[in-house]
């Protein structure tokens, strides 16, 4: 299943659309912002080109002169400035390297902040398509390679260029004839590298995604270890494993074999040039010195082909984390708010659900035809099977998704009219998954916002009775929490859900499976508090446990997508229909007595 999200690996279908070209094209403005850092790069890069092409030319002339004539302190004087070009050319090459390294690490730095933020803003049918594992291999992996691009692979193959360019030009200038006995040879080698090239691009673009499978693979295993464990499913997780490991172990295969037998290739024309100057050097009349400067310049213009080469498949993962980071940052929201959102100061009078038709793949309705009401202040339980759709009207009450048909008002406003932020700013959801976040207590309970006060974050724990567990903690509210929440019992967790919902004081409040998931003690004490917390306030609750809304104002019975009665709970026992059925299966005892309830 997992490797289905993986046969494209493209970020909602659109990573197709975004060309190299394109990719790079959204880089410019990051670069042109870091123009004077890049310049004097540059200059720093041209400075090191030339003194590396000066000491064989003074080798030559070492050889040719003071060492042929016997004159040590000119053989010394010419030592010694080698040696200082050498020192000279370490030194600016640093500056060179930590300068590029901190333009590499800010322009990333923003651009996983722009990924981000972007993230942020799109609708949850994104993360329904998208895995955990591909969106962090995204912002960490693809940005990284994009990093090792421009401060390494970039450098290198521009030095190179410089190099090569310095090189043959000095070459030139001794023995032009010579020079291009050796530039005849360069095509063979170009031809070579466009073979390897053709043969290669794809298959580095593919080590990439299986590279992607595997980092996606290996975090939802690690996540769901603890139901792997339980459920014996060791020997599953290691096939899954072993099996996204093969098929990039495979990939990879074949890249290093043919950039071995790429190298090796290569590495005999270096031979093949290295005989054409021994062969022609005297026909040319080399001097040693100029041997010497042949030799030495042949082998150095061996190494910019052989840098480039294994920079081919860094610069491939750049290209290709290039082109994914850019399809992520065009993917839109589905869900965008009007181009002029009205300003609305918070529901007034009701919230209404006007024949409203909703599919997440628009085939199969999950909601149909559903008209309901919720005036202000009062209590309404939405009661049916699991699937019935009683959390898809949560979710499109809060605007998660948007109906297909139909429309939900407040206070006659349409809310896709109604700014998203703003709209949720005024409801708050406690669900049956609880997510703690790395932190406090305090910190999880006012999710870190400035405008909920210490006050506030203690009243909200003692309103459902979490300060009982809470205080009995060696640092209280601020206790670390570790990861998932795992140093707190689920019903701990759950009240500190409940106290985070109530912090914010929202307008309505949303209770989804909220008590299904703690004992019957906890759930004794979340009832009494919520009793006293939902009367007078906007409540929307789903329940599976029918006990948790005898007191509603008003009880929706869902069933296959549609309202099929409503009342409250005595008008819905005295009907006698669908919520009965389920009220008496709920409550009977083994012997076929139902329970006294209320």
């Amino acid at each position: 299943m997992i490797s289905a999200f993986y046969e494209d690996e493209k970020a909602a279908g659109q990573e197709g659309e975004i060309g190299s070209r394109r990719a790079f094209g959204r880089l410019i403005p990051l670069l042109k912002a870091r123009w004077k850092s890049l310049a004097f790069c540059f200059s720093l890069l041209a400075t090191t080109t030339v003194l590396s092409l000066l000491w064989p030319i003074l080798l030559k002339d070492s050889i040719d002169g003071p060492m042929a004539d016997g004159d040590l302190r000119a053989l010394l004087w010419l030592a010694g400035t080698i040696a200082l070009i050498q020192i000279v050319t370490v030194i600016m090459q640093y500056f060179l390297r930590v300068r590029l390294e901190i333009i590499g690490q800010d322009m990333m730095l923003q651009l996983k902040q722009r990924l981000f933020k972007h993230i942020l803003t799109l609708d949850v049918a994104f993360f329904d398509r998208n895995p955990v594992g591909r969106l962090m291999a995204r912002v960490e992996s693809d940005t990284e390679a994009l990093r090792l691009l421009f401060t390494n692979t970039v450098l290198l193959v521009i030095s190179d260029l410089l190099m090569v360019v310095g090189i043959y030009s000095v070459l030139f200038y001794y023995s032009w004839q010579l020079s291009l006995a050796l530039v005849a040879v360069m095509p063979i080698i170009a031809l070579i590298t466009w073979i390897f090239h053709r043969l290669t691009t794809h298959r580095f673009l593919e080590v990439r995604k299986r590279m992607a499978e595997v980092t996606a693979t290996l975090t939802e295993y690690l996540h769901g270890m603890s139901i792997i464990q339980i459920f014996h499913r060791g020997r599953y997780a290691r096939q899954r494993v072993f099996a996204v490991n093969e098929a990039k172990f495979s990939e990879d295969a074949f890249v290093n074999i043919s950039v071995c037998i790429f190298f090796n290739t290569v590495f005999f024309f270096e031979y093949v040039k290295i005989g054409l100057v021994l062969l022609l050097g005297h026909h040319f009349g080399l001097t040693a010195g100029l041997l010497v400067l042949f030799l030495v310049n042949i082998w150095r213009s061996f190494e910019p082909i052989f840098r480039t080469s294994e920079q081919l498949a860094n610069f491939q993962k750049g290209v290709a984390g290039a082109k994914r980071i850019f399809a992520l940052l065009e993917v839109e929201s589905q869900l965008k708010d009007a181009p002029q959102p009205i300003a609305w100061p918070g529901i007034r009078d009701r919230i209404r659900f006007e024949n409203v038709w909703f599919a997440y793949d628009d085939e199969n309705w999950i909601l149909r035809d559903v008209s309901f009401e919720v005036p202000v202040g009062r209590r309404v339980a939405l009661a049916g099977v699991t699937g019935g759709g009683k959390s898809t009207v949560i979710s499109l009450m809060l605007r998660l998704y948007d109906p297909q048909k139909g429309r939900i008002t407040i206070d006659g406003v349409d809310i896709r009219h109604i700014a998203k932020d703003e709209l949720r700013r005024h409801f708050a959801l406690v669900l049956q998954d609880i997510f703690l976040f790395p932190g406090t207590v305090a910190e999880n309970i006012s999710l870190d916002s400035d405008a909920i006060s210490e006050d506030r974050i203690r009243q909200a724990a003692h309103t459902v009775a979490a300060d009982a567990f809470i205080d009995k903690l060696e640092k209280g509210f601020a206790t670390e929490v570790s990861e998932k929440g795992a140093n707190f019992s689920r019903g701990e967790r759950q009240l500190l859900s409940f106290a985070r919902a109530l912090a914010v004081d929202p307008d309505v409040l949303v209770l989804d499976e909220a008590t299904s998931s703690v004992d019957p003690e906890t759930e004794r004490t979340i009832q009494e508090s919520l009793t006293h917390l939902t009367t007078g306030r906007t409540s929307i609750i789903i329940a599976h446990r029918l006990s948790t809304i005898l007191d509603v104002d008003q009880i929706l019975v869902i069933r296959r997508g549609e309202i099929v009665e409503r009342g409250t709970h005595i008008d819905l026992i005295l009907q006698d229909g669908y919520y009965a059925k389920l009220f008496h299966l709920q409550f009977k005892h083994a012997n076929g007595v139902t329970k006294n309830v209320g």
